[in-house]
């Protein structure tokens, strides 16, 4: 009986995809009462607001995939983004570790985690650089945090994406680009899952969906996380470049409202009177960045929306020299920079 490679694809990939359980310690609830409001009634928890009666209650979750024998995890960083809560792995029903979140990397909502167990399964991690268009792919989470174990299958239908997404503690916005769409379905708890290819290799990290479509989902590239991987093992933490300015991305419209001589780059300007917008003694200042410089390009990259200074930095090495086009009252100059660590 011919069976489908979905079914061994299925098989190599579920055993390492994991649940990730969002707890904190809040008040007992102890009973409920009716709170008349608007002509309405709402049914209200009552508690007795004491310190030490206090309960761990899930409060999300998500999912994530282990990438190591000894308990690396990757997932979304809106999955664990709050940093007062504590983080439990379920790998199976009776297999749960507390877990550390090692890093979070909000730039490419990203995280990564790390539990204390051995011989663990764990996914092998593909080469997202050479993704095409058309490639079959699935994708693997727990569905609405309930359903373990979710596959669904499909294409990359697109790359290099770039959407406004919404997420976390807060449901803040932030501005993901480079991403793989995919017409597999990734739901609500899919986040932080993988997105295998035929091979049964990692090619992205499932981020988001887009309201009211059908489907239209989106992927981290997991090239973005072996960068962050990489510095983990190494220094402990992920290392950012830091310039040192406070700035605004030029868009047309801003270039015509404030009639400036370009479309776009990044201007340096502050935030509040009194406020410099070139921190004192960091690398913009050290390299002669002043205020209402536009920034035009950093290491030959073009700034824009779509490649904005925060996403070109972290290319960047720190204590390397880092070469920045300039626009300065109406002429080009070239300023190099060497970049620090950020606090």
């Amino acid at each position: 009986m011919f069976k489908s490679p979905i079914v061994q694809i299925a098989k190599k990939v579920c055993p390492a995809v994991i649940t990730i359980i969002v707890s904190k310690d809040l008040p007992k609830v102890e009973d409920f009462y009716s709170f008349p409001f608007g002509g309405k009634e709402y049914i209200m928890p009552k508690t007795n607001g004491e310190k030490n009666n206090l309960e761990s209650t899930q409060i999300g979750g998500g999912s994530g995939f282990i990438i190591s024998k000894d308990g690396y995890i990757i997932t979304s960083n809106h999955v664990v983004a709050d940093t007062t809560a504590d983080y439990t792995v379920i790998i199976e029903p009776t297999k749960k570790f507390p877990a550390k979140v090692l890093s979070r990397n909000p730039i490419n909502d990203l995280a990564i985690l790390k539990i204390d167990s051995y011989n663990l399964p764990y996914l092998d991690m593909a080469n997202s650089d050479k993704i095409e268009i058309g490639e079959e792919v699935m994708a693997v989470g727990n569905a609405l945090g309930e359903f373990t174990d979710t596959l669904s299958t499909g294409i990359v239908s697109g790359l290099s994406r770039y959407i406004t997404a919404f997420g976390g503690i807060e449901n803040q916005s932030q501005n993901l680009r480079g991403l793989i769409q995919t017409d597999a379905a990734i739901n609500p708890g899919n986040s932080g899952g993988p997105l295998v290819n035929m091979q049964g290799q990692v090619i992205g990290i499932n981020t988001a969906t887009i309201m009211g479509a059908q489907n239209i989902g989106f992927a981290i590239p997991i090239n973005y996380a072996k960068k962050d991987l990489q510095e983990i093992k190494k220094f402990g933490k992920i290392v950012i470049p830091f310039l040192g300015i406070k700035y605004v991305l030029i868009s047309k419209e801003m270039a015509k409202a404030n009639k400036l001589p370009v479309e776009e780059g990044a201007i340096v300007v502050r935030e509040a009177l009194g406020e410099s917008p070139v921190i004192k003694d960091s690398a913009a200042d050290k390299a002669g960045i002043k205020e209402f410089d536009i920034l035009l390009s950093c290491n030959g990259e073009k700034i824009n929306l779509e490649n904005p200074l925060g996403q070109i930095l972290q290319k960047c090495e720190v204590g390397k020299e880092t070469i920045f086009e300039i626009l300065r009252n109406g002429q080009n100059i070239e300023l190099k920079a060497i970049l620090s660590e950020k606090e």
